[in-house]
Protein backbone atom coordinates (compact mmCIF):
# COMPACT_ATOMS: atom_id res chain seq x y z
CA UNK A 1 0.00 0.00 0.00
CA UNK A 2 1.39 3.42 -1.03
CA UNK A 3 2.29 5.88 1.72
CA UNK A 4 -0.10 8.75 2.26
CA UNK A 5 1.51 11.98 1.05
CA UNK A 6 1.56 14.86 3.55
CA UNK A 7 2.63 18.31 2.38
CA UNK A 8 3.44 20.80 5.15
CA UNK A 9 3.61 24.45 4.12
CA UNK A 10 5.91 26.26 6.54
CA UNK A 11 8.65 25.13 8.92
CA UNK A 12 7.82 27.40 11.84
CA UNK A 13 6.85 26.16 15.29
CA UNK A 14 3.71 24.37 14.06
CA UNK A 15 5.01 22.88 10.82
CA UNK A 16 8.29 21.67 12.29
CA UNK A 17 6.67 20.24 15.42
CA UNK A 18 4.16 18.28 13.33
CA UNK A 19 6.83 16.89 11.01
CA UNK A 20 8.98 15.78 13.92
CA UNK A 21 6.05 14.01 15.56
CA UNK A 22 4.90 12.07 12.48
CA UNK A 23 8.28 11.36 10.85
CA UNK A 24 8.22 7.73 12.04
CA UNK A 25 4.51 7.05 11.54
CA UNK A 26 4.46 5.87 7.91
CA UNK A 27 3.61 9.08 6.06
CA UNK A 28 5.57 10.43 3.09
CA UNK A 29 6.25 14.00 4.23
CA UNK A 30 7.27 17.05 2.21
CA UNK A 31 8.11 20.26 4.07
CA UNK A 32 8.05 23.42 1.94
CA UNK A 33 9.53 26.68 3.23
CA UNK A 34 11.20 29.72 1.69
CA UNK A 35 14.22 29.09 3.96
CA UNK A 36 16.23 25.92 4.54
CA UNK A 37 16.18 26.52 8.28
CA UNK A 38 13.79 26.87 11.21
CA UNK A 39 13.79 30.27 12.94
CA UNK A 40 13.26 30.91 16.64
CA UNK A 41 11.20 34.09 16.33
CA UNK A 42 11.03 35.16 20.00
CA UNK A 43 14.75 36.01 19.93
CA UNK A 44 14.90 37.93 16.65
CA UNK A 45 15.27 41.16 18.62
CA UNK A 46 18.47 39.83 20.20
CA UNK A 47 19.95 39.20 16.75
CA UNK A 48 18.88 42.70 15.70
CA UNK A 49 20.64 44.27 18.69
CA UNK A 50 23.81 42.15 18.29
CA UNK A 51 23.30 40.04 21.40
CA UNK A 52 23.09 36.73 19.55
CA UNK A 53 24.39 35.45 16.23
CA UNK A 54 21.75 34.34 13.68
CA UNK A 55 23.10 30.78 13.75
CA UNK A 56 22.25 30.56 17.47
CA UNK A 57 18.51 30.77 16.77
CA UNK A 58 18.35 29.15 13.32
CA UNK A 59 18.41 25.38 12.71
CA UNK A 60 19.01 23.68 9.31
CA UNK A 61 15.94 21.64 8.43
CA UNK A 62 17.90 18.92 6.67
CA UNK A 63 20.00 18.43 9.80
CA UNK A 64 16.84 17.88 11.86
CA UNK A 65 15.63 15.15 9.52
CA UNK A 66 18.94 13.52 8.63
CA UNK A 67 18.52 9.87 7.60
CA UNK A 68 14.73 10.11 7.22
CA UNK A 69 14.08 9.01 3.64
CA UNK A 70 10.35 9.70 4.00
CA UNK A 71 10.92 13.38 4.92
CA UNK A 72 11.70 15.73 2.03
CA UNK A 73 12.70 19.36 2.55
CA UNK A 74 12.07 21.74 -0.35
CA UNK A 75 13.04 25.41 -0.46
CA UNK A 76 10.46 27.28 -2.52
CA UNK A 77 8.38 30.46 -2.69
CA UNK A 78 5.33 31.56 -4.63
CA UNK A 79 3.06 28.89 -3.21
CA UNK A 80 -0.34 28.25 -4.79
CA UNK A 81 -2.79 25.57 -3.67
CA UNK A 82 -4.78 23.81 -6.40
CA UNK A 83 -7.49 22.28 -4.22
CA UNK A 84 -9.38 20.65 -7.09
CA UNK A 85 -6.33 18.54 -8.00
CA UNK A 86 -4.79 18.10 -4.52
CA UNK A 87 -1.70 19.92 -5.73
CA UNK A 88 0.69 22.49 -4.29
CA UNK A 89 2.34 24.64 -6.96
CA UNK A 90 5.57 26.51 -6.20
CA UNK A 91 8.24 28.38 -8.13
CA UNK A 92 10.36 25.21 -7.88
CA UNK A 93 7.96 22.42 -8.88
CA UNK A 94 4.59 20.91 -7.97
CA UNK A 95 3.73 18.53 -5.13
CA UNK A 96 0.80 16.13 -4.98
CA UNK A 97 -0.79 15.58 -1.56
CA UNK A 98 -3.28 13.39 0.22
CA UNK A 99 -3.23 15.72 3.24
CA UNK A 100 -2.22 19.36 3.16
CA UNK A 101 -1.12 21.20 6.32
CA UNK A 102 -0.99 25.00 6.04
CA UNK A 103 1.38 26.33 8.72
CA UNK A 104 2.69 29.42 6.97
CA UNK A 105 2.41 31.68 10.01
CA UNK A 106 2.25 35.46 9.81
CA UNK A 107 4.06 38.27 8.11
CA UNK A 108 4.37 41.98 8.91
CA UNK A 109 1.21 44.01 8.49
CA UNK A 110 1.83 47.52 7.18
CA UNK A 111 -1.94 48.11 6.90
CA UNK A 112 -1.68 48.96 3.21
CA UNK A 113 0.74 51.85 3.73
CA UNK A 114 3.33 51.62 0.94
CA UNK A 115 5.63 54.21 2.58
CA UNK A 116 5.82 52.19 5.77
CA UNK A 117 6.48 49.05 3.75
CA UNK A 118 9.27 50.81 1.88
CA UNK A 119 11.03 52.70 4.68
CA UNK A 120 10.26 50.95 8.00
CA UNK A 121 12.28 47.96 9.22
CA UNK A 122 10.27 44.81 10.04
CA UNK A 123 11.57 41.85 12.05
CA UNK A 124 9.73 38.69 11.03
CA UNK A 125 12.67 36.60 9.81
CA UNK A 126 16.32 35.98 10.58
CA UNK A 127 17.34 37.84 7.43
CA UNK A 128 15.23 40.85 8.43
CA UNK A 129 16.81 40.76 11.91
CA UNK A 130 20.28 40.81 10.30
CA UNK A 131 19.24 43.73 8.09
CA UNK A 132 18.02 45.59 11.15
CA UNK A 133 21.27 44.85 13.00
CA UNK A 134 23.22 46.32 10.08
CA UNK A 135 20.95 49.37 10.05
CA UNK A 136 21.37 50.01 13.80
CA UNK A 137 25.15 49.67 13.66
CA UNK A 138 25.52 51.72 10.48
CA UNK A 139 23.33 54.38 12.10
CA UNK A 140 26.07 55.27 14.58
CA UNK A 141 28.78 55.13 11.94
CA UNK A 142 26.68 57.67 10.02
CA UNK A 143 26.39 59.83 13.14
CA UNK A 144 30.18 60.36 13.16
CA UNK A 145 30.21 62.34 9.91
CA UNK A 146 26.64 63.40 9.18
CA UNK A 147 25.46 66.97 8.69
CA UNK A 148 23.82 68.83 11.61
CA UNK A 149 20.49 68.64 9.76
CA UNK A 150 20.60 64.81 9.72
CA UNK A 151 21.90 64.34 13.25
CA UNK A 152 18.53 64.50 15.04
CA UNK A 153 16.99 61.89 12.74
CA UNK A 154 19.94 59.55 13.24
CA UNK A 155 19.82 59.92 17.02
CA UNK A 156 16.10 59.11 17.21
CA UNK A 157 15.13 55.43 17.06
CA UNK A 158 11.40 54.71 17.00
CA UNK A 159 9.81 51.33 17.69
CA UNK A 160 6.18 51.10 16.57
CA UNK A 161 4.09 48.56 18.48
CA UNK A 162 3.91 48.03 22.23
CA UNK A 163 3.42 44.26 22.24
CA UNK A 164 6.11 41.84 23.44
CA UNK A 165 8.30 42.33 20.34
CA UNK A 166 8.22 46.12 20.57
CA UNK A 167 8.74 46.21 24.33
CA UNK A 168 11.65 43.77 24.18
CA UNK A 169 13.24 45.64 21.29
CA UNK A 170 12.95 49.03 23.01
CA UNK A 171 14.39 47.65 26.25
CA UNK A 172 17.31 46.05 24.42
CA UNK A 173 18.09 49.30 22.59
CA UNK A 174 17.97 51.20 25.90
CA UNK A 175 20.54 48.82 27.41
CA UNK A 176 22.68 49.17 24.30
CA UNK A 177 22.56 52.94 24.72
CA UNK A 178 23.58 52.76 28.38
CA UNK A 179 26.22 50.04 28.42
CA UNK A 180 27.59 49.38 24.94
CA UNK A 181 27.56 52.42 22.68
CA UNK A 182 29.46 54.83 25.01
CA UNK A 183 32.35 52.35 25.12
CA UNK A 184 32.31 51.72 21.37
CA UNK A 185 32.05 55.42 20.52
CA UNK A 186 33.73 57.33 23.38
CA UNK A 187 33.79 60.50 21.25
CA UNK A 188 30.00 60.65 20.91
CA UNK A 189 27.38 62.08 23.27
CA UNK A 190 24.71 59.42 23.66
CA UNK A 191 22.59 61.52 25.96
CA UNK A 192 21.12 62.80 22.69
CA UNK A 193 20.09 59.32 21.57
CA UNK A 194 16.34 59.04 22.09
CA UNK A 195 14.42 55.75 21.95
CA UNK A 196 10.68 56.07 21.40
CA UNK A 197 8.06 53.33 21.74
CA UNK A 198 4.80 54.18 19.98
CA UNK A 199 1.70 52.16 20.91
CA UNK A 200 -1.80 52.67 19.52
CA UNK A 201 -3.56 51.32 22.63
CA UNK A 202 -3.74 52.75 26.15
CA UNK A 203 -0.89 50.59 27.53
CA UNK A 204 2.10 48.51 26.56
CA UNK A 205 1.57 44.72 26.48
CA UNK A 206 -2.16 45.21 25.96
CA UNK A 207 -2.93 41.48 26.08
CA UNK A 208 -1.36 41.02 29.52
CA UNK A 209 -2.55 41.85 33.04
CA UNK A 210 -2.86 45.43 34.30
CA UNK A 211 0.03 44.83 36.71
CA UNK A 212 2.30 43.67 33.88
CA UNK A 213 1.22 46.57 31.68
CA UNK A 214 2.04 49.11 34.38
CA UNK A 215 5.32 47.47 35.32
CA UNK A 216 6.54 47.11 31.74
CA UNK A 217 5.96 50.81 31.07
CA UNK A 218 7.58 51.69 34.38
CA UNK A 219 10.65 49.59 33.50
CA UNK A 220 10.93 51.19 30.06
CA UNK A 221 10.58 54.76 31.29
CA UNK A 222 13.11 54.11 34.06
CA UNK A 223 15.51 52.92 31.33
CA UNK A 224 15.04 56.16 29.43
CA UNK A 225 12.56 55.03 26.75
CA UNK A 226 9.91 57.59 25.84
CA UNK A 227 6.61 55.66 25.71
CA UNK A 228 3.82 57.09 23.56
CA UNK A 229 0.47 55.39 24.27
CA UNK A 230 -2.83 56.03 22.44
CA UNK A 231 -0.65 57.08 19.50
CA UNK A 232 -0.87 55.78 15.93
CA UNK A 233 1.64 56.17 13.11
CA UNK A 234 -0.05 57.79 10.12
CA UNK A 235 2.84 57.86 7.64
CA UNK A 236 6.62 57.80 7.26
CA UNK A 237 8.75 59.12 4.41
CA UNK A 238 12.09 57.74 5.60
CA UNK A 239 12.95 60.92 7.49
CA UNK A 240 9.85 62.05 9.41
CA UNK A 241 7.10 60.05 11.11
CA UNK A 242 3.68 61.66 11.00
CA UNK A 243 1.41 60.62 13.85
CA UNK A 244 -2.38 60.39 13.71
CA UNK A 245 -2.75 63.49 15.90
CA UNK A 246 -0.56 65.56 13.56
CA UNK A 247 2.62 65.44 15.64
CA UNK A 248 5.88 64.45 13.98
CA UNK A 249 9.09 62.67 14.99
CA UNK A 250 12.26 63.06 12.97
CA UNK A 251 13.99 59.71 12.57
CA UNK A 252 15.96 57.66 10.09
CA UNK A 253 15.10 54.52 12.03
CA UNK A 254 11.56 53.21 12.30
CA UNK A 255 11.32 49.61 13.56
CA UNK A 256 7.89 48.19 12.73
CA UNK A 257 6.42 45.76 15.26
CA UNK A 258 2.87 47.08 15.12
CA UNK A 259 0.93 44.22 13.59
CA UNK A 260 0.86 40.94 11.73
CA UNK A 261 -1.29 39.39 9.05
CA UNK A 262 -1.64 35.80 7.94
CA UNK A 263 0.92 34.64 5.37
CA UNK A 264 -1.81 33.22 3.16
CA UNK A 265 -0.96 31.03 0.14
CA UNK A 266 -2.96 31.74 -2.99
CA UNK A 267 -5.65 29.25 -3.86
CA UNK A 268 -7.13 29.05 -0.35
CA UNK A 269 -10.92 29.56 -0.76
CA UNK A 270 -11.93 33.12 0.13
CA UNK A 271 -14.93 31.92 2.14
CA UNK A 272 -12.56 30.24 4.63
CA UNK A 273 -10.45 33.38 5.21
CA UNK A 274 -11.37 35.62 8.16
CA UNK A 275 -10.05 38.82 9.72
CA UNK A 276 -6.28 39.04 9.89
CA UNK A 277 -5.90 36.79 6.81
CA UNK A 278 -6.37 33.70 8.96
CA UNK A 279 -7.96 30.45 7.80
CA UNK A 280 -11.09 29.36 9.64
CA UNK A 281 -10.82 25.80 10.93
CA UNK A 282 -12.97 23.50 13.04
CA UNK A 283 -11.89 22.03 16.38
CA UNK A 284 -9.89 19.35 14.56
CA UNK A 285 -7.91 22.07 12.70
CA UNK A 286 -9.65 21.12 9.44
CA UNK A 287 -10.33 23.86 6.95
CA UNK A 288 -14.09 24.10 6.72
CA UNK A 289 -15.47 22.19 3.72
CA UNK A 290 -12.12 20.54 2.92
CA UNK A 291 -11.58 17.37 4.97
CA UNK A 292 -8.01 16.74 3.75
CA UNK A 293 -6.72 20.29 4.37
CA UNK A 294 -5.68 21.50 7.82
CA UNK A 295 -4.26 24.76 9.19
CA UNK A 296 -2.08 25.13 12.27
CA UNK A 297 -0.52 27.91 14.32
CA UNK A 298 -0.79 31.65 13.64
CA UNK A 299 -2.55 31.17 10.30
CA UNK A 300 -5.37 29.10 11.88
CA UNK A 301 -8.51 30.69 13.34
CA UNK A 302 -10.46 28.31 15.58
CA UNK A 303 -13.49 29.44 17.55
CA UNK A 304 -14.26 27.39 20.66
CA UNK A 305 -16.33 27.90 23.79
CA UNK A 306 -13.23 28.92 25.72
CA UNK A 307 -11.78 30.98 22.84
CA UNK A 308 -14.76 32.58 21.02
CA UNK A 309 -12.47 35.01 19.18
CA UNK A 310 -9.85 32.44 18.25
CA UNK A 311 -6.62 31.45 19.96
CA UNK A 312 -3.79 33.94 20.51
CA UNK A 313 -1.05 33.90 17.89
CA UNK A 314 1.63 32.48 20.16
CA UNK A 315 4.33 29.83 19.78
CA UNK A 316 2.79 27.76 22.55
CA UNK A 317 -0.54 27.52 20.71
CA UNK A 318 1.22 26.48 17.48
CA UNK A 319 3.29 23.81 19.24
CA UNK A 320 0.30 22.34 21.06
CA UNK A 321 -1.87 22.32 17.94
CA UNK A 322 0.90 20.51 16.05
CA UNK A 323 1.34 17.89 18.78
CA UNK A 324 -2.40 17.29 18.86
CA UNK A 325 -2.57 17.14 15.06
CA UNK A 326 0.23 14.54 15.03
CA UNK A 327 -1.82 12.29 17.32
CA UNK A 328 -4.87 12.69 15.09
CA UNK A 329 -2.86 11.92 11.97
CA UNK A 330 -1.61 8.71 13.53
CA UNK A 331 -5.25 7.81 14.31
CA UNK A 332 -6.18 8.63 10.70
CA UNK A 333 -3.70 6.03 9.42
CA UNK A 334 -5.53 3.39 11.42
CA UNK A 335 -9.02 4.69 10.67
CA UNK A 336 -9.42 5.89 14.25
CA UNK A 337 -11.60 8.69 15.56
CA UNK A 338 -10.20 12.21 15.70
CA UNK A 339 -10.13 14.20 18.93
CA UNK A 340 -10.92 17.90 19.28
CA UNK A 341 -8.15 20.33 20.14
CA UNK A 342 -8.37 22.06 23.51
CA UNK A 343 -6.01 24.70 24.79
CA UNK A 344 -5.36 25.97 28.29
CA UNK A 345 -3.33 29.13 28.41
CA UNK A 346 -0.20 28.46 30.52
CA UNK A 347 0.58 32.16 30.69
CA UNK A 348 2.35 34.93 28.80
CA UNK A 349 5.57 36.80 29.40
CA UNK A 350 7.90 39.48 28.10
CA UNK A 351 11.36 40.69 29.06
CA UNK A 352 12.28 44.36 29.14
CA UNK A 353 15.94 44.10 30.04
CA UNK A 354 18.45 42.76 32.51
CA UNK A 355 16.62 41.55 35.65
CA UNK A 356 13.42 43.07 34.26
CA UNK A 357 10.56 40.92 32.95
CA UNK A 358 6.84 40.40 33.44
CA UNK A 359 5.07 37.04 33.67
CA UNK A 360 1.34 36.32 33.77
CA UNK A 361 0.38 32.81 34.91
CA UNK A 362 -3.25 31.59 35.10
CA UNK A 363 -3.42 32.08 38.88
CA UNK A 364 -1.13 35.08 39.44
CA UNK A 365 1.42 37.38 37.85
CA UNK A 366 4.85 38.54 38.92
CA UNK A 367 7.45 40.97 37.68
CA UNK A 368 11.13 41.74 38.11
CA UNK A 369 14.18 39.53 38.70
CA UNK A 370 12.46 36.16 39.17
CA UNK A 371 10.23 36.83 36.17
CA UNK A 372 13.38 37.49 34.16
CA UNK A 373 14.94 34.18 35.27
CA UNK A 374 11.66 32.41 34.43
CA UNK A 375 11.62 33.99 30.96
CA UNK A 376 15.22 32.92 30.26
CA UNK A 377 14.68 29.34 31.45
CA UNK A 378 11.56 28.77 29.33
CA UNK A 379 13.11 30.27 26.20
CA UNK A 380 16.22 28.12 26.60
CA UNK A 381 14.03 25.03 26.92
CA UNK A 382 12.30 25.86 23.62
CA UNK A 383 15.59 26.05 21.70
CA UNK A 384 15.95 22.90 19.57
CA UNK A 385 19.54 21.69 19.98
CA UNK A 386 21.68 21.26 23.08
CA UNK A 387 24.53 22.99 21.26
CA UNK A 388 22.43 26.09 20.58
CA UNK A 389 21.10 26.11 24.14
CA UNK A 390 24.70 26.16 25.38
CA UNK A 391 25.80 28.88 22.96
CA UNK A 392 22.88 31.13 23.90
CA UNK A 393 23.40 30.52 27.62
CA UNK A 394 27.10 31.41 27.33
CA UNK A 395 26.27 34.58 25.41
CA UNK A 396 23.68 35.56 28.00
CA UNK A 397 26.11 34.86 30.86
CA UNK A 398 28.86 36.97 29.27
CA UNK A 399 26.38 39.77 28.62
CA UNK A 400 25.10 39.59 32.20
CA UNK A 401 28.53 39.97 33.80
CA UNK A 402 30.10 42.36 31.29
CA UNK A 403 27.08 44.30 29.97
CA UNK A 404 28.61 43.73 26.56
CA UNK A 405 28.83 41.35 23.59
CA UNK A 406 31.37 40.91 20.80
CA UNK A 407 28.84 40.41 18.02
CA UNK A 408 28.56 43.90 16.55
CA UNK A 409 29.59 43.01 13.01
CA UNK A 410 28.31 44.93 10.00
CA UNK A 411 27.86 42.25 7.34
CA UNK A 412 26.49 43.71 4.14
CA UNK A 413 25.86 41.55 1.05
CA UNK A 414 28.52 41.61 -1.64
CA UNK A 415 27.77 41.93 -5.34
CA UNK A 416 28.52 38.21 -5.73
CA UNK A 417 25.95 37.33 -3.04
CA UNK A 418 23.30 39.42 -4.78
CA UNK A 419 24.17 37.83 -8.14
CA UNK A 420 24.03 34.35 -6.58
CA UNK A 421 20.54 35.00 -5.24
CA UNK A 422 19.39 36.26 -8.66
CA UNK A 423 20.88 33.21 -10.40
CA UNK A 424 19.12 30.88 -7.95
CA UNK A 425 15.74 32.47 -8.60
CA UNK A 426 16.35 32.47 -12.37
CA UNK A 427 17.10 28.75 -12.29
CA UNK A 428 13.87 28.10 -10.36
CA UNK A 429 11.83 30.30 -12.72
CA UNK A 430 13.19 28.42 -15.73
Amino acid sequence: MAQKRVVILGAGFAGLQLARNIKDSGYDITIIDQYNFHQFQPLFYQVATARLEPSSISFPLRKIFQGKKNVHVRVAKGINVDIANNLVETDECNFQYDYLIVATGCTTNFFGNKNLERYAYPMKSTTEAITLRNRILLNFEDALHCSPDDYEGIMNIVVAGGGPTGVEMAGSLAEMKKYVLPRDYPDMDFSKLQIHLVEGGPATLGAMSKASQRKSQEFLERMGVKVWTNTLVEDYDGRVITLKDGKTIRTSNLIWAAGVTGNLPTGIPKETVVRGNRIKVDEYNRVEGHPNIFALGDIAYMETKEWPKGHPQLANVAINQAKHMAKNMKHMLKGGELKKFTYKNPGTMATIGKRKAVVDLPAFSFQGFFAWLFWMFLHLMLILSVKNKLIIFINWAISYFTNDTTLRLILLPTRKQIDLAKQHHQLIDN
